[in-house]
């Protein structure tokens, strides 16, 4: 009779992809079982869905002029939603949520509008998690002067509102989409900044961190392979949350003139140029409106499912 040997190493291997696919099971299950993640999750699908199918979906040009249209159509400014299901006359060209004051079907800007609102929620929160992770890392790791003037820096970022700050920025760099973006990711270095600082603090001294460094390890493989893994968990959920910040922040920086300009269709600007119409043409504010309460609605309802499902202190096993 033989008997199999089978390598440390293995077993380590083995146990730790049991472990990965219990936790994640667990923090999959805990999430579904809360029905606001899921309605979040569930409206984020279709924000999703609707922003990758767009060019589908609409009926016309975000950008064009219904003059410009093929063919030309003969239409009012703002003219109210025309639906042939909902009884509107044949005559008359359909148009779903109606035309703004540019003669633009405002149904296609919608959509094309969730395309955009989405990537300036990503885009930021990225360069900020990127920017932010490395310098609370480099902050916690080595401390003395270097965290120092990294934390400092921080306090000043924090010190003034987060909007209030973008805003100058985007006054002194210039109105625009791409500088607004920047401007978004630069006010919320801070907080990822931190978060991952206060992880790296506290695992930096333990014993799995001092036995790499008594092997040789170096500093890279210590910060990125060894630290900075235990501070996934509090950036995803902090990275969730600043999404629907982000996004909120982009449109008011729209709003003010001061984000995407026209003809972007952005929902911030869409609601900012016909803020004015809000008695006449209410549905060219009521829209826009409503399509950003329920983006920023979602990521925050995932947010909040994602702290509760990570967080250690709620862990449980069946």
């Amino acid at each position: 009779m033989t008997t199999q040997t089978v390598s440390p190493k293995k077993l380590d291997a083995e146990a730790l992809s049991l472990d990965s696919v219990s936790l994640w099971q667990i923090t999959r299950r805990r999430l579904l079982r809360r029905k606001s993640s899921v309605v979040g999750m569930v409206i984020l699908a279709i924000l999703i869905l609707i922003a990758l199918t767009a060019q589908w979906l609409a009926p016309y040009s975000p950008t064009l002029s219904m003059l410009d249209a093929d063919p030309p159509q003969k239409v009012e400014k703002r003219s109210s939603p025309c639906i042939y299901a909902l009884g509107c006359p044949k005559d008359q060209p359909q148009h779903i949520m109606g035309t703004d004051g540019n003669l633009r079907d405002e149904f296609s800007r919608m959509l094309y509008g969730a395309r955009l609102s989405l990537m300036i929620g990503f885009s930021t929160v990225t360069f900020a998690i990127i920017i932010g992770t490395v310098l609370g890392a480099l902050g916690g790791y080595f401390g003395g002067w270097i965290d120092n003037v990294i934390m400092r820096v921080m306090d000043v970022l924090l010190a003034f509102p987060s909007l209030l700050l973008a805003i100058a920025i985007v006054t002194v760099i210039g109105p625009g989409l791409i500088n607004a973006l920047l401007a978004i990711g630069i006010v919320s270095i801070p907080a990822y900044a931190r978060v991952v600082r206060g992880s790296v603090l506290s695992v930096r001294e333990m014993d799995y961190v001092s036995a790499t460094r008594a092997l040789g390890g170096n500093t890279f493989e210590i910060l990125f392979k060894r630290i900075l893994p235990n501070a996934l968990t509090p950036l995803i959920v902090q990275g969730t949350l600043g999404i629907a910040s982000a996004i909120l922040d982009a449109a008011a920086l729209s709003f003010l003139g001061l984000g995407a300009q026209p003809p972007t269709p952005e929902w911030g600007s869409m609601l900012g140029a016909e803020r004015n119409q809000v008695f006449t043409a209410p549905h060219l504010v009521f829209y826009p409106g409503l399509a950003i309460m329920l983006t920023v609605l979602a990521f925050n309802l995932l947010g909040d499912g994602l702290r509760d499902a990570l967080d250690p202190r709620l862990a449980h096993t069946s």
